[in-house]
């Protein structure tokens, strides 16, 4: 019932802007509100946690609208991207519009709320640069690499959990912990899943990362795991189509080198300080839950 009291605050925000504009977001996939459900199990239900649910869905839904223009995305969760149906300037005026509505409501929130959230933004922005960046050519820095999906992902993740603590008088600090381990934990096993899981799955081609430019933890573990050999093989798929007989072989190779099991048992990781960091809350199952839902999603 909460989530559908968000879906239809969304909406609502949404409809502000005219008939044209509400039939185009209409169109754009809604996901699980994993943010959403994140607000509701540290805040619980209120009429504040829903509005700081509906914004964060926004500018998360903005910024993915964004991300798909800069990866030349044609699907989106198995259905057709905005850029790829309406074109890439629609895509971004849609997302500005998104992230306009959201700001909008967002100064009704107290200082902190809303200096914490319009700062995730503009690190978002940042990560998003930082990744068109790493992606002109292999990238084998683990630093870079976290620095950029800490930026990207993990930072609206951090301060959805922080401003939720806000409002419901917890420790900002520890919920804060919380929330960049779980996001950082989020984007590994998104990594993970661009290798292991089908198209159809996914809503996105499979390995698809390495083809985009982007050398995730896996492909980092990988090379510099190969024999010199191996390693240029590798090296030569960067930003390729593969035939199927390339792509079997790399898949070989990730499973042979241990490259998965060490995203994977990093992702659990990462995910068992997020708990640690809430230990002891009255919410703990609700947050472990959360942890589960972000992290184990089909291996």
């Amino acid at each position: 019932m909460s989530l559908e009291k968000i879906e239809n605050l969304m909406a609502g925000i949404v409809a502000e802007c005219g008939d044209e504009i509400v039939e185009l977001y209409k169109k754009v996939p809604g996901g699980k509100r994993l943010r959403a459900k994140l607000v509701l199990k540290i805040a619980g239900e209120s009429e504040q946690s829903i509005k700081l649910a509906s914004i964060i869905e926004l500018i998360h839904a903005a910024s993915l609208l964004h991300d798909d223009v800069i990866d030349d995305a044609l699907t989106r969760r198995g259905v057709e991207s905005i850029n790829a149906t309406f074109g890439n300037k629609t895509a971004i005026m849609l997302g500005d519009i998104l992230y306009s509505k959201a700001y909008e409501k967002l100064v009704g929130f107290n200082s902190t709320i809303s200096s914490e959230v319009a700062n995730a933004v503009a690190l978002l922005s940042q990560g998003e640069l930082l990744d068109v960046e790493l992606s002109k050519q292999i990238n084998l820095d683990k630093d870079k690499y976290f620095d950029m999906i800490y930026k990207k992902t993990a930072v609206l993740i951090e301060a959805t959990a922080k401003c939720s603590a806000n409002l419901a008088n917890k420790d900002e600090q520890k919920y804060a912990n919380y929330g960049k381990n779980l996001g950082l934990a989020f984007q590994v096993i998104d990594d993970v899943l661009d290798v292991i899981q089908n198209e159809k799955t996914l809503g996105k081609p499979a390995l698809n990362d390495f083809k985009e430019g982007k050398t995730t933890l896996i492909y980092i573990d990988l090379i510099n795991s190969l024999a010199d050999d191996d390693r240029q093989k590798v090296m030569s798929f960067f930003k390729k189509e593969l035939d199927d007989s390339q792509r079997m072989w790399l898949l070989q190779k990730v499973f042979q080198s241990g490259a998965l099991k060490k995203s994977i048992d990093l992702a659990k990781s990462l995910g068992k300080e997020a708990l640690e960091a809430v230990e002891g809350e009255e919410n703990q199952v609700a947050l472990q839950k959360v942890v589960r839902d972000m992290i184990e999603r089909e291996f």
